[in-house]
């Protein structure tokens, strides 16, 4: 009887004229939707050059959960001279035995510039303790000292975003496997992609530690419901819009859903809004 209920709402919206641009069969509307957004993006770069602003974005979250996708669109038209995509590899002997934020400091923006980190020295609270690629020791002096690190980012006039996208294990677990099977994704895999599945719980006690020691006044975490794809980008887009002023902005088009991206709070790990 659900069921029935459940297709017959859908079918009465359907004749009503309501049209979903989180539906994957409704391309017009989504197309429509991320036009207008990515316009707004580059009146917002036109304005970080203008007044010799920095922005750094930075996306974390679940191996497969769209960090990528929603970097791609929201750049796709951004000036490539003054818009920067840093995502780094395994760090060389050299790096390791620097200070960590060293191998990080030398991406962030200068004047006019938007940088973005797909991961970021985040991986010191999650793929690093988890994967056993950092001490436990070494885990805790990040956790100590990051929200200094990045108050002095905010000090140097640096406006900071931090994004983390949630999926659910079984969102996941599809994704991964649909990389598997297509060819043209197939290089998204690594190692880290094929144990994710198989250390999810401790990539959960992980997230949480780091939720709560680095969520702060002056940069906090905004987590993303992504297990739909298009909802997600749209919002996450709206989302760092409505956080930042800029001239001729259109407010109307940048007003998120708060289902979909919101202020992380401890009690959302309580209360399943994030992916346990």
């Amino acid at each position: 009887m659900a069921d029935k209920l459940k297709k017959a709402g859908k079918a009465g919206k359907k004749n009503a004229g309501f049209r979903d641009p989180n539906d994957e069969n409704d391309d017009d509307l989504y197309k429509k939707e991320l036009y207008e957004l990515q316009v707004e993006f580059v009146k917002l770069h036109k304005d970080v050059i203008a007044n010799n602003r920095k922005l750094l974005v930075i996306f974390e979250g679940r191996d497969a959960a769209g960090k990528d996708g929603t970097i791609k669109r929201i750049t796709e038209h951004l000036s490539p001279r003054e818009t920067r995509i840093v995502a780094l590899g395994k760090p060389s002997d050299r790096e390791t035995s620097q200070w960590y934020f060293q191998r990080y400091a030398r991406y962030l923006p200068a004047a006019q510039e938007i940088v973005f980190f797909n991961r970021s020295w985040y991986n010191r609270a999650g793929v690093e303790p988890v994967m056993g690629y950092c001490t436990e020791k070494e885990r805790e002096e990040f956790l100590a000292t990051v929200p200094s690190f990045e108050e002095m980012l905010k000090g140097a006039g640096i406006t900071l975003f931090k994004y983390y996208l949630d999926i659910t294990r079984d969102e996941q677990k599809k994704r991964l496997e649909d990389r598997r099977k297509d060819p043209l994704k197939q290089w998204k895999l690594s190692p880290v992609d094929n144990a994710a599945l198989k250390h999810w719980a401790d990539y959960s006690r992980a997230r949480d530690v780091m939720f709560a020691r680095t969520h702060t006044l002056h940069a906090p975490w905004y987590v993303v419901s992504a297990n739909r794809k298009r909802e997600a980008r749209l919002n996450v887009m709206r989302d760092l819009l409505s956080r930042i002023d800029y001239d001729g902005k259109k407010a109307k088009l940048t007003v998120p859903d708060r289902e979909i991206v919101f202020s992380f709070d401890p009690a959302f790990l309580e209360n399943d809004r994030i992916a346990r």
